[in-house]
């Protein structure tokens, strides 16, 4: 794996330690999809196409709490992919105990090694999509879909990266947009992998996708503190926090 896979798997494995695990049987329990941080219901985002009869990949699952929701939904099959054990390790328990029967596969996906053009939808809600470099993700991405299949992302919308400063979210930008890719975190030394939305276009299309939707997603009222970024709710009902694409694969 690259280097900065080994080194963001070995955050994640410390972050299942402390947190992750404790809060899956919350997760998985949920009836509701509900994207990132901002906790937007998917009945009202509509960003997920039909999902009875579908198979269906999930690209750097973690605890595959998403994939569960999904198999809830009606999807037929769900395979969960992910470079971290411990996470997997929660997410086999928590298979278990739910009985959902997801499939969990240990890999990186950027490159699955799963047959291509095996499923019908792909997803990824700050799994490969902020974490796996896009000129990599994306491909194997439009690889393991079907003719007509889609792809659904969810990462930090573009402005919150721009404005991200150490533990808070400023009020100005703290970082150029030109140039914007790959930040390398000090703190913690995670690597996450961030662009605008022209590159985000131009990556998509240059792999046959057709983009179909973009949702930018704030905060609400209701919506609470995050423990695993500096998420300030107050912040992120002023401006979109996060967003979701949903493309489809053209050929």
């Amino acid at each position: 794996m690259p280097d900065y896979l080994e080194k963001n798997r070995d955050s994640w494995t410390k972050s299942n330690a402390d947190y992750t695990d404790e809060r899956a049987p919350a997760a998985w329990a949920s009836q509701e999809i509900a994207w990132g941080m901002c906790k937007a219901p998917e009945s009202e985002v509509k960003m997920l196409p039909e999902l009875e009869g579908k198979d269906v990949i999930e690209l750097g699952c973690g605890t595959a709490y998403f994939g569960a929701w999904l198999k809830r939904a009606g999807a037929r099959r769900v395979v969960g992919v992910d470079v971290t054990p411990a996470q997997l390790e929660t997410a086999r328990r928590m298979d278990e105990e739910f009985g959902l029967g997801l499939e969990l596969v240990e890999a990186n996906a950027e490159e699955t090694g799963l047959p291509e053009a095996s499923f019908d939808l792909a997803v990824s809600e700050y799994g490969a999509s902020i974490w796996c470099d896009p000129y990599k993700w994306v491909p194997e991405a439009a690889r393991l879909l079907r003719p007509g299949g889609e792809l659904v992302f969810l990462r930090n919308a573009t402005l919150a990266v721009l404005c991200w400063k150490d533990e808070e979210t400023a009020d100005t930008l703290q970082r150029p947009q030109r140039g914007l890719y790959r930040i390398d975190w000090e703190d913690d030394g995670t690597t996450e992998f961030q662009m605008g939305h022209s590159e985000w276009v131009k990556v998509l299309r240059g792999n046959g996708f057709e983009i179909l939707d973009l949702a930018e997603l704030y905060a609400d009222k209701e919506t609470a503190k995050h423990a695993y970024y500096a998420f300030n709710p107050e912040w992120a009902r002023r401006w979109p926090w996060e967003e979701i694409w949903r493309a489809r694969k053209t050929a």
